[in-house]
């Protein structure tokens, strides 16, 4: 790669940067900077960002925001940069900050169930490390071959199975961040605790979950972990003739009193788009697809997984059985993992991330329908549908303009359906560029002007990820 000569403005960053840190940590190539200054999310804004650093430890990002600070100049924090709402996409200007190095297991306590990682860990490999001591960290975001653990408390990502055992947020005990602030631009402090329970003073570390990089740069994240499950999971599967029907089963799952672990939907477009990459054998020959997973624990899972066949069935499910083979749930359930990348190929794709009350999740799907013929639009859907999260992923044809307006105009009625309906814009992919405009429309205004004010205290000079979420 060949060093293009420095943009103007940047020597003194590039020097300040480089009496605390090792040269080799510092991006200036413009296609290796270029490859780090966004996220996934399609059609969200870009900037040319004016250096890159990959840090490895805390004390280069400490440096790093006090040299920024000192200048003037915008930081952008990035993992793997699997998000899906522009919130990590670089601004003018910026230093990108990738912390996808840092990536330390530094401590598993088995004895009390938690652990302490650097940010830039990949999801699945903790789940991975843990196991290794008969514990599970259960936050699964459909990512989590990819995503990181930092990214995942920036958004606060959920997954298949937080209807049962909770998102990001529930287990994050604790953390340590560079901030700015009273405390000075630079300073790593520790929030929360390594207990399972704690009062003193404002929650700091739940402010932090799902701030994005706006109020400070997460550097350390202590994990509450759960025992690992024993025992093979019963999984349930329903086929229905509409997504209205397969809504009103979720509501009647929801109505019964019953908490699957998984409860997961995909509707033809979907199971069309994975069988058509990896042919997996699956049959698309219905609008939508209900996958339930249910943990067992002696007859009761059997119990639960026969009521849930009941509850499809009432909804008028073409068919509903529970699995007989491991292998084939565990497929589907793959397949669920592959819906976002195998609808990817076939252009780029808006993707929503509305959610509603599970009661209103047939009116919802039923929006979703109106909004695609509305626009001439084709929009797949696959949902964390037990707890009400939808994820329409408009597709586009690539190069046309139209489409890609129609698509942008799809996505904001989405947005205002979901919220008419009582919901929120987003529910674990983040505000970031792509849904400021529909939180606005959301939140009452002297609800903004509270978090404005949070974050002109915490980051006064605002060169925490400026112009994402508010």
């Amino acid at each position: 790669m060949t060093a293009l000569p420095v943009p103007s403005g940047t020597e003194m960053l590039l020097e300040l940067l480089g009496r605390g840190i090792p040269a080799d940590r510092l991006v200036v190539d413009r296609d290796v900077l270029s490859s780090i200054s966004h996220d996934e999310a399609e059609w969200a804004a870009v900037g040319r960002a004016a250096v890159g650093l990959r840090a490895r430890s805390e004390a280069e990002v400490s440096h790093a925001v006090k040299v920024c600070a000192d200048l003037g100049v915008p930081v952008v924090t990035r993992g793997a940069g699997t998000g899906l709402s522009g919130g990590a996409n670089a601004t003018d200007g910026c230093l990108v900050l990738d912390v996808s190095r840092m990536d330390a297991v530094i401590e598993i306590d088995a004895e009390n169930l938690m652990c302490v990682v650097q940010p830039g860990i990949v999801n699945n490999e903790l789940k991975a490390k843990v196991a290794e001591h008969g514990l599970w960290y259960p936050p699964d975001p459909a990512s989590a071959p990819w995503s990181t653990i930092g990214g995942n408390v920036a958004t606060n990502a959920g997954g298949l199975c937080c209807l049962k055992y909770g998102v990001t947020r529930d287990y994050v005990l604790g953390l340590r961040a560079v901030v700015g602030g009273p405390a000075g631009y630079g300073t790593a402090l520790a929030y929360g605790r390594k207990t399972n329970k704690g009062v003193a003073g404002y929650d700091m570390t739940s402010l932090m979950v799902g701030s994005e990089g706006t109020l400070g740069v997460v550097t350390e994240v202590t994990l509450r972990l759960r025992p690992a499950l024993t025992g093979s999971p019963k999984t349930v599967v329903g086929s229905f003739r509409s997504l209205v029907d397969a809504g009103r089963a979720v509501a009647i799952v929801t109505k019964a009193g019953l908490t699957p672990s998984a409860l997961e939907l995909l509707d033809r477009y979907c199971l069309e788009a994975v069988e058509e990459w990896k042919h997996l054998g699956l049959e698309a020959d219905s609008a939508a697809m209900l996958l339930a997973r249910v943990d067992t624990n002696g007859d009761a899972g059997d119990d639960e997984a026969r009521a849930i066949v009941a509850c499809f069935e009432e909804a008028g499910a073409v068919w509903a059985a529970q699995s007989t083979d491991d292998a084939e749930a565990e497929a589907l359930f793959e397949a669920r993992r592959l819906v976002y990348p195998a609808v990817e190929r076939l252009g780029p794709v808006l993707t929503e991330d509305i959610v509603v009350k599970r009661s209103l999740l047939p009116q919802m799907l039923a929006e979703v329908e109106v909004i695609a013929r509305r626009h001439e639009v084709r929009i797949a859907t696959i949902a964390h549908a037990g707890d009400g999260n939808l994820h329409p992923l408009i597709l586009t044809p690539a190069g046309d303009d139209n489409a890609r307006v129609a698509a942008q105009s799809a996505f904001e009625d989405l947005l205002d359906a979901a919220i008419a309906l009582g919901g929120t814009v987003t529910g674990e992919h983040g505000v970031g560029l792509l849904k400021r405009g529909g939180m606005r429309r959301e939140l009452d205004p002297n609800s903004l002007l509270m978090q404005r004010a949070v974050k002109d205290a915490l980051d006064p000079l605002g060169i925490f990820n400026p112009g994402k979420v508010l």
